[in-house]
């Protein structure tokens, strides 16, 4: 039991399977949805050394493959798949929040569990998220308007989860503490992820058993932006005559976004039936990386 409690796909699949059966906790979790986002960010970007900044022409060229990925490739896919097959006006936002945010903080490990090129990664995944600063406001204006609830709390969220988690990790490592940290720094990510994704999937329950046809048109959308875009970029990548190594940081940077930020930001600033689309793409995310090590354990 301790095994399988350690065990990342194991506690991605149970908080799945505890949303679904057992979602009436999610009203008061998704008030740690929050805390436990700012966790994850925090332990994610210890990876991120102090002398990062001081290398720009050893970063500048994988970090702008990365904001391009996340933002130009992977973005424009879910807006344009959204704009054609999503109707409902909560569920585009929703789409609007994935597009808009970094990608995945689990873009890092898994690169170096897939033997990707983790500092190509690295480096694109800090350019996003300082990125993320500029362009998340801006889709905002763009796609969704001025009209939602508290402008500024968009702000303020960004500001706690971005810049505070960054500043953190920058104590930590000033303190040396990063080695303490590391033997359960594991285990808190992905409880962290379970809470996050519990809740989005708790507080959307009823809504996805009552309105199942609701999920078909947000699984094709996801569909396209995790295992077909996967598919072309990879394709794409082979036909460039792209490293193998860098290979596999630009499928990751140009699948995975940050679905815990994402539908943090639904579930604070709009309707819960926001939070939806990032809770299917949460699923998907966790199929989809299954497949890829799955598929590199294959002979």
């Amino acid at each position: 039991m301790i095994r399988f409690l350690n065990n990342r796909n194991f506690i991605f699949l149970l908080a799945i399977g505890f949303g679904l059966a057992l979602p009436q906790p999610a009203v008061w979790t998704k008030l740690m949805i929050m805390p436990a986002l700012a966790l994850v960010m925090t332990l994610a970007t210890i990876n991120v050394s102090n002398d990062y900044f001081l290398k720009p022409r050893a970063i500048l060229i994988p970090s702008l493959f990365g904001i391009l990925m996340t933002y130009g490739i992977l973005g424009g896919v879910i807006l344009a798949a959204a704009a054609l097959l999503i109707n409902a006006q909560n569920i585009w936002i929703g789409f609007v929040l994935i597009a808009a945010v970094p990608p995945a903080v689990a873009v890092i490990p898994f690169t170096a569990i897939l033997e990707g090129n983790v500092s190509y990664t690295l480096s694109g995944t800090v350019a996003s998220y300082l990125a993320a600063l500029a362009i998340m406001p801006l889709m905002f204006w763009i796609f969704i308007g001025t009209g939602f609830a508290d402008p500024y709390k968009l702000i303020r969220i960004m500001l706690l989860l971005i810049v505070l988690p960054l500043v953190l990790s920058r104590i930590i490592l000033h303190c040396n503490w990063q080695d303490r940290i590391s033997p359960v720094r594991g285990l808190l990510t992905d409880w962290g992820f379970f809470i996050v994704l519990y809740s989005m999937i708790g507080v959307n329950r009823d809504l996805i058993f009552s309105q199942p046809l609701l999920i078909v048109p947000i699984a094709m959308v996801v569909l396209a932006a995790t295992f077909i875009l996967g598919f072309v970029i990879e394709k794409v990548s082979v036909l460039a005559k792209v490293d193998k190594k860098n290979r596999v940081s630009l499928v990751l940077l140009g699948t995975l976004k940050n679905q815990g930020i994402a539908g943090g930001l639904a579930i604070a600033l709009f309707e819960k039936e926001a939070a939806l689309p990032s809770a299917v793409y949460s699923v998907f995310m966790i199929l989809y990386i299954m497949w890829l090590d799955l598929r590199r354990r294959w002979p």
